[in-house]
């Protein structure tokens, strides 16, 4: 799921490439969805690309990939692949008698928590991984966080919460339109977001820009 800025650009470059064989410049992107400056614009390059939709190629100019578009009519379903977590699987909750942790999508960069409102699945989880408090699940796709251990696939077991300590790994969501899964660090009246990878840049915003929309308490993987 992106949002709309982000399909209106991956869209915009596609066919821009195919027209004429390079990506669009920053500014030609820019002027094409009416955004007041080119950081815009890195944003949601650098979102499309953590899930997986671009590639930037190295050593060329103006040098993008698209790898894959959007299949907006595909209507809502689970998640598929080797952690595909079905519904009719879940029946305990926590601690037994419970409905079960609600799937609400996937997390990357770029998928608004609140534009994630329907529910796919549930999944079960033990008790102790999950203490009081409210809970959804999300399954991560691309590798910004691989180093932290989280892979592509993984499913991710969220707390509601809208405060973190700095070093949490966070669902931030950014600008209002983009939330990411991160590392929350606090510098001096500045909140940085850092992947687990070093291909990823750490993106450094204030605080008036980001908003906590839960912390990591638990990860589920499965094995096929």
């Amino acid at each position: 799921m992106l949002t709309a800025k982000q399909k209106e650009l991956l869209l915009y470059i596609h066919e821009r490439i195919k027209e004429t064989g390079v990506s669009p410049s920053f500014d030609e992107m820019k002027e094409a969805l009416d955004l007041a400056s080119k950081s815009g614009i890195h944003r949601l390059i650098t979102a499309l690309e953590e899930r997986g939709f671009l590639r930037r190629l190295p050593h060329r100019a103006r040098a993008l990939e698209v790898l894959k578009l959007p299949d907006s009519a595909a209507p809502a379903a689970p998640p598929k692949g080797r952690n595909a977590f079905r519904p009719s699987v879940v029946g305990e909750g926590r601690g037994g008698g419970g409905a079960g942790i609600p799937i609400l999508g996937q997390i990357a960069a770029g998928v608004p928590i609140e534009a994630i409102q329907n529910e796919v699945g549930r999944v079960s989880a033990p008790e102790d991984l999950l203490g009081s408090g409210d809970h959804y699940a999300l399954e991560v796709k691309g590798d910004s966080m691989i180093q932290a251990g989280i892979l592509d696939g993984d499913m991710v077991i969220i707390k509601r919460s809208d405060t973190a300590n700095s070093g949490d790994i966070v669902v931030a969501l950014v600008d209002e339109e983009e939330a990411t899964l991160k590392r929350l660090r606090k510098r001096g009246n500045s909140i940085a977001l850092e992947a687990a990878n070093p291909a990823y840049e750490t993106r450094i915003f204030g605080p008036d820009r980001v908003r906590i929309q839960g912390k990591l308490v638990a990860m589920i993987r499965r094995y096929s």
